[in-house]
């Protein structure tokens, strides 16, 4: 666990004067991470760099640590895997384990050796469902778990309740009190952790721009030779753009004198290493009509912000923008509490050929389906929820509820499973 300064939330619970400072940040997935090593020999902990995953493997203090982001250890290892494996001491973290593949042969020899669970707690900044040699080497003898950014609910201290209160139609009529200017505020922070500790958005502003350097320096140097390293920059600025947008490879490749396949590579190779998701389109058996296009997120919205270069004052100002940043914030929202959720949640987009759409679908383990619309505005109209009617039925007996999040004061039934419930809700309901 680890302490952030500097950011001033304006409901965090230790307040001093007009200043207040978040909480020590405790990880919700690590009660995961304890579970999966008391029955599994390796557990990987992949995410974005410098989301946390470093921090989470190392509160287990009986851990020695070894990381690949030191030159010597990647040598080593390269060179002799097989007595570099050997040598490890009972239970060791490897960090930033997909710059030696050279290792997943001789790990998988280990653990079929000795099958004690918890021996090994390797992490990674990239996707290694995505690398064959670690997928296929560890197959049946590793458990994934995905570590995002950190969500509201982490920084605020307090578990949310609220995907157990969406798929239960829990929700009741409550004040939970308008976020105004300080939703933008939340939105342009993202949630890295060292982005927050940073005293002012300048300084945030300047971390995540250092950070997207370093990842093409680095990572992409170290997973896929590309020529023209300088274009990932300026493409991830392009999607920036398009956040919360259907994607369009044609307009991203726009600017760029590289062929459609070429920048879907260069896609493809950004979503690995996490710094954009594609959202899969929700196919129901009852409707003929969907578009089948997916769905572009940029992996945090703070992260975003900084690419396109507008502040909290701006994003308050330009609407259009503010609503394609606010529902990426709710679906990374979403998507970090399903990451320690108890149910399988899996995570899709409506859109029909007559225009109507929900933002985001989330399916309960592979049967129960709930729809999210997102909307800027302070107040929500009986028009906001056509979408959502279309969804629940296609759905029929599979829709849980249809909510309309939007920036206001009051949790109110429309309709039967209809709800417009306020975006402080996400992390607020305990």
């Amino acid at each position: 666990m680890a302490g952030y300064k500097g950011f001033n939330w304006p409901d965090t619970l230790v307040t001093i004067g007009r200043m207040a400072r978040p909480p020590l940040i405790s990880r919700f997935m690590r009660p995961r991470l304890v579970e999966s090593l008391g029955d599994t020999p390796v557990v990987l902990i992949h995410g974005p760099r410098q989301c946390g995953k470093t921090t989470l493997a190392q509160t287990l203090r009986e851990y020695t640590y070894i990381t690949f982001d030191d030159e010597v250890q990647i040598e080593a290892a390269k060179t002799d895997p097989v007595g570099f494996v050997a040598d490890l001491p009972d239970k060791v973290i490897l960090d930033e384990v997909q710059r030696t593949p050279e290792l997943f042969a001789s790990l998988k020899v280990a653990v079929d050796r000795d099958r004690r669970p918890g021996r090994f707690i390797l992490t990674g900044s990239a996707n290694v469902l995505l690398a064959p040699k670690l997928s296929d080497s560890l197959a049946g003898r590793m458990e994934l778990l995905r570590l995002y950014p950190l969500a509201q609910c982490e920084i605020a201290g307090v578990p949310s309740r609220f995907l157990d209160v969406l798929f239960s139609r829990g929700f009741k009529a409550r004040q939970f009190g308008r976020l105004g200017e300080a939703l933008a505020e939340r939105i342009v922070a993202g949630g890295y952790p060292a982005a927050l500790a940073r005293s002012s958005g300048r300084r945030r502003r300047d971390w995540y721009l250092s950070c997207i350097e370093t990842l093409v320096q680095r990572d992409v140097r170290t997973l896929a030779r590309i020529s023209a390293l300088d274009v990932l920059p300026r493409l991830l600025q392009m999607a920036a753009g398009q956040t919360a947008r259907l994607l369009n490879v044609s307009e991203l490749a726009s600017p760029f004198q590289l062929s459609r396949p070429t920048v879907r590579d260069y896609v493809t190779l950004l979503e690995r290493i996490f710094l954009i998701e594609i959202l899969p389109p929700w196919h129901g058996s009852r409707l003929s009509r969907l578009v089948k296009t997916p769905k572009l997120h940029l992996g945090d919205t703070g992260l975003a912000a900084s690419l396109l270069g507008v502040d909290a004052a701006a994003l308050t100002k330009d609407r259009v923008l503010l609503g394609q940043l606010l529902e990426t914030f709710v679906f990374q929202e979403l998507r970090r509490q399903a990451s320690w959720h108890e149910g399988a949640i899996g995570f899709r987009h409506y859109r029909d050929k007559d225009g109507h759409e929900v933002d985001i679908v989330l399916e309960m383990a592979g049967r129960d389906i709930a729809g999210v619309e997102v909307k800027a505005a302070a107040t929500v109209t009986d028009a906001d929820f056509r979408g959502l009617r279309k969804l629940k039925d296609a759905g029929g007996a599979r829709f849980a509820a249809g909510i309309v999040l939007y920036d206001g004061e009051s949790a109110v039934r429309f309709a039967e499973d209809l709800f417009a419930v306020p975006i402080k809700a996400l992390w607020s309901m305990k």
